[in-house]
């Protein structure tokens, strides 16, 4: 670790033994920062700032760069604290704090020692997401799944925990997920479903990294922290043995489910919110049953772990559709004539779902890609014994087709009609802003058994843009949640795979794999674009410094999208199937790693 001592004090500093999640709110609430991966607690990746409006965003040049000096995928983005800010990299997940005030110089940087061998069992490229601030620490999790507090000022680190049960890639855990902190926790997933890993959420606390609870996504009462009376789906206690009863002997065990997505917070409820993955293997013959709690939306007490509510959405996935894409929190949102503070997660199963966040109860669950084909619908009938449930086509079943048969034209993609990439939320027009994919695939199951440390998909997948389409692989929309319906559409040549932000000066902004950030009305009109030197995966955010307005992104192809590109691959089946899809990509971009901050000219 190469340290140098920061020449100016964090602005916002925390005392030792202040309540994190106190501090934190309030420097959420002043949008001159970004304290936190996703903006603030309810992951609406929205800002108050508005000098860079609709009028003036056309006006924007680059205002300074910053090489990361890796390569693959970039994902996530900086944390702007006061007069700092923090950067990171994929692995081997480098961070550097660079001085606002000192055209960025570097005041720190670490560089943790891992394992190399954790790089093959991380099956999407060896993407970050991010770290998190509180307390006068920044949070890193490494992608050998060890989670390290590192002092704010020096990059000295303060402790470190092992999250995995090993850290050299030998049992397929990996870290790949933005650590959250609430109140005086750090909130931490687990990769590698790929490889039969049995997924867990897990607090510690900051203090001193010492464990606080850990909840498992399958397995028994105990272990997954539900109360068999108290805790509810759809309404419903869950009853004794949920998290095993609908698995196959002790297929749970190696059940997937893993936590690499994003989490948000509602301090009021004191519910944190996540989603689960994919159960293991991929090939669904091997895994009779619902495999709960798989695919899973899960709200649970933030101090002690255990689950209020959870709603299955994609029982017994056929088709790898994780559902751990971000869950956006926002109030007053009317539906049917009342006002409802909601839970919103547009899944990868291409369904968008409008929850009620404090009981779990589904307001709407609608397609959010027209090419979606899988299921006709999800049933809304309450008296129904479907009720929740997606009605499957029996074309699109991978479990109904069997082993060894090849079932063709389902969509979307396993990537999903949106993956990891997070979207945004205006309150000012109260529509969610969503990068998607719109692909399909064909998707072949076949036969796998389990050792430790080895991949345990049992599938293979070619994919392809939706055909009878616009041709191209994605779009950008708007989204009304309360009605389930698309307000307008722009269309990508590929993925959007970037994550948005939406701003007071009603302008909404997201990045292209071709490595375009664009800017673009609040009716989807586009009013700036510019071209960095890579492909954008990273999420694109927004500060203030010295009286001035800034965006700022990482460039860096790659992801499950681009894992041709980063990993070198070239059989169209490869990369899980995404390497055929988006073989096109290389006549547009290729490796990088680089931040690049905009503002419009001026001092």
């Amino acid at each position: 670790m190469n340290v140098a001592l920061a020449t100016t004090a964090l602005s916002f500093a925390l005392a030792g033994g202040a309540k994190a999640d106190d501090d934190l709110q309030g420097m959420m609430s002043d949008s001159k920062n970004w304290v936190i991966q996703s903006g603030d607690y309810a992951n609406t990746r929205y800002s108050q700032l508005d000098q860079i409006n609709k009028d003036n965003v056309k006006d924007l040049q680059v205002a300074w760069t910053f090489s990361t000096g890796v390569l693959r995928g970039h994902e996530g983005g900086p944390l702007i604290i006061g007069d700092v800010m923090y950067v990171h990299t994929p692995f081997p997940n480098t961070v550097f704090a660079l001085d606002l005030n000192n055209d960025g110089k570097i005041l720190w940087k670490y560089t943790p020692k891992q394992d190399s061998n954790v790089i093959p069992i991380m099956c999407c490229d060896t993407v970050n997401r991010g770290v998190a601030y509180a307390d006068g620490k920044i949070f890193l999790y490494q992608a050998d799944t060890t989670l390290v507090a590192l002092d704010a000022k020096t990059g000295e680190p303060a402790w470190s925990v092992k999250n995995g049960s090993t850290a050299d890639g030998s049992t397929g855990e990996s870290g790949t997920s933005a650590p959250m902190v609430v109140k005086d926790k750090v909130i931490v997933g687990i990769s590698g479903g790929e490889f039969g890993v049995r997924g867990h959420l897990t607090a510690y606390n900051i203090k001193d990294g010492s464990l606080a609870w850990r909840a498992y996504s399958m397995g028994s009462d105990k272990e997954t922290l539900i109360d068999p009376e108290k805790t509810t789906h759809l309404g419903k206690p869950v009853g004794s043995d949920s998290g095993t009863n609908t698995w196959e002997g002790d297929q749970w065990k190696i059940g997937g489910g893993t936590t690499w997505g994003w989490y948000s917070y509602d301090p009021k409820l004191n519910l944190i919110f996540y989603g689960t993955g994919n159960p293991s293997t991929w090939n669904p013959s091997q895994r009779p049953g619902d495999n709960r709690w798989s695919m899973t939306i899960m709200a649970r007490d933030a101090d002690t772990g255990v689950a209020k509510w959870l709603y299955q959405m994609t029982p017994h996935d056929e088709w790898d559709y994780d559902g751990v894409n971000e869950m956006i929190l926002a109030d007053g949102v009317e539906i049917d004539g009342k006002p409802r503070d909601i839970l919103f997660h547009p899944d990868r199963n291409g369904f968008a779902y409008t929850l009620d966040r404090a009981t779990g109860e589904l307001l709407v669950a609608k397609k959010y890609d027209p090419a979606v084909n899988w299921a006709t619908e999800v049933v809304m009938d309450k008296n129904s014994p479907d009720y929740g449930r997606p009605k499957v086509v029996d074309k699109y079943s991978t479990h109904k087709g069997g082993e060894d048969v090849n079932t063709t034209g389902i969509c979307p993609a396993a990537l999903g009609t949106k993956d990891q990439q997070p979207a945004a939320y205006s309150p000012k027009t109260k529509l969610f802003y969503i990068p998607t994919n719109h692909v399909c695939m064909d998707y072949e199951p076949y036969r796998v058994s389990y050792t430790a440390g080895q991949p345990y998909i049992g599938a293979t997948l070619s994919m392809y843009p939706a055909p009878n389409s616009h041709g191209g692989m994605g779009n950008f929309i708007a989204w009304d949640a309360a009605k389930g319906e698309i307000v307008w559409s722009k269309p990508e040549q590929f993925s959007v795979w970037s994550g948005a932000l939406a701003t007071a000066g009603d302008v909404v902004f997201y990045g292209t794999l071709e490595g375009y950030i664009k800017a673009v009305d609040l009716q989807g009109n586009e009013l700036y674009k510019f071209k960095t030197p890579s492909g954008i995966i990273g999420n694109v955010t927004t500060y203030e410094h010295n009286g001035k307005q800034y965006i700022a992104v990482l460039s860096g192809v790659g992801g499950w999208a681009g894992i041709g590109l980063a990993a070198g691959l070239t059989k169209g089946t490869d990369g899980l199937g995404a390497v055929g899809g988006y073989a096109g990509l290389s006549d547009y971009t290729t490796l990088g790693g680089q931040l690049t901050v905009f503002a419009l000219p001026g001092k």
